[in-house]
């Protein structure tokens, strides 16, 4: 059974960290929406893959949003006691501020539980279903700019525009296309028009450069403002197409890897993606702790000092975390001796600033001056 403080309390702390992990969410969705919405309207991406994409990422961007969350949401729920003089009612009632801990473990034990499950499993499932996703999308000439009865712009090709009569439902064959382009030849600009009855979107071996099949058709090509152009007819012709933009970089590809994988490897750099998964659910409990101490304040102290102060904490906290990664990929840090390094201090520093602040300090000031005794008036 709750006491009624506590429940208090945890409600007070889950108002907060919601709130928090709400705006925090919303940033993050911006910027995941406008990098999307570029790669759609470029040709890069089709827009029946937007919605699913910015779940994934936004599942994906948990690890990183909810330590923040409920360290930012401990240190407003925390803070506006303080500033309101409830807390100087509850210790005067008897709470000490060790006493706010079992509130505050009801909220960050669940966010713990709930990281590692995305940080070990749900996150890297979900980079992996998005590349699956971004793969089959590219196979699409839809994603190449193209569309049906409509000129647009030959992507990847500079200066040109493309023409489709009609396109199979799937996005891989076409009928009566038209490409017309133009290029620098040195003082002049060399056009090239082609035409063909037939074609189909192939991909190379390495599955990312792109070309268009084309056969049964004319190529004109020459020198504008000069009398050499020349006429060829062909059986089949192969036009380039900008190469796919493919989110599989070295650090998305670690990201995606499968924790069973990790575990037993003994590459240095997935060792530091085994230990960067580990960093968000230890993170959480570290700052839930780090941000009881923080919040502290007098109600004539500025709203946003300690917050401040708490955020700069938090900075540190972080770069150490990613130096700690880049130190153990490149064999500077031994794997056994992880990120523990920045977590131990981390909570040694929160205990002590915990037991320094339920210490009963002595009055200071001026000694009391003896009364004078009264004259009598007679």
């Amino acid at each position: 059974m709750l006491r009624i403080i506590d429940r208090y309390l945890l409600r007070e702390l889950a108002f907060g960290f919601l709130a928090t992990a709400a705006v925090l969410l919303v940033v993050t969705l911006g910027g995941t929406i406008a990098d999307i919405l570029n790669k759609v309207a470029r040709g890069r991406l089709p827009p029946n893959v937007m919605f699913e994409l910015l779940g994934l990422r936004t599942l994906d961007a948990m690890t990183v949003l909810l330590p923040v969350a409920i360290f930012l949401g401990t240190l407003l729920a925390y803070g506006r006691l303080w500033r309101d003089s409830e807390m100087a009612v509850l210790q005067g009632a008897g709470l000490p501020l060790s006493g706010l801990l079992r509130p505050l473990a009801l909220l960050a034990v669940p966010v713990t539980v709930l990281l590692a499950l995305v940080s070990f499993w749900l996150g890297p499932a979900a980079v992996r279903l998005s590349y699956t996703l971004v793969e089959e999308a590219n196979r699409s000439m839809v994603v190449a700019g193209l569309e049906p009865g409509r000129f647009v712009e030959l992507p990847g090709r500079g200066a040109g525009v493309i023409f489709v009569g009609q396109m199979s439902t799937n996005g891989t064959k076409f009928e009566r296309m038209f490409v017309e382009t133009e290029r620098q030849d040195g003082e002049d600009v060399r056009m090239d028009v082609i035409t063909a009855e037939h074609g189909e979107l192939k991909h190379e071996s390495d599955n990312e450069g792109r070309y268009l099949a084309l056969t049964d058709g004319f190529r004109v090509e020459g020198r504008i403002g000069h009398d050499d152009f020349r006429l060829l007819r062909f059986k089949g012709n192969d036009v380039a197409l900008a190469a796919n933009e493919s989110d599989t970089t070295p650090d998305n590809v670690k990201r995606a890897a499968p924790t069973g994988d990790l575990v037993g490897s003994t590459d240095l750099v997935q060792k530091a993606e085994l230990h960067w998964r580990l960093s968000a659910p230890v993170s959480a409990l570290v700052l839930a702790l780090l941000a009881l101490p923080l919040s502290r304040s007098s109600p004539r102290e500025s709203r946003y000092g300690s917050l401040l102060v708490a955020v700069l904490c938090y900075l540190i906290f972080a770069n150490c975390l990613a130096l700690s990664r880049t130190w153990i990929a490149t064999g500077k840090l031994a794997p056994f001796v992880g990120m523990w390094w920045v977590y131990v201090p981390t909570a040694l520093i929160a205990a002590w600033l915990i037991w320094r602040g339920e210490r009963v300090r002595r009055p200071s000031g001026r000694p009391v001056a003896a009364a004078k005794p009264a004259k009598v008036a007679r």
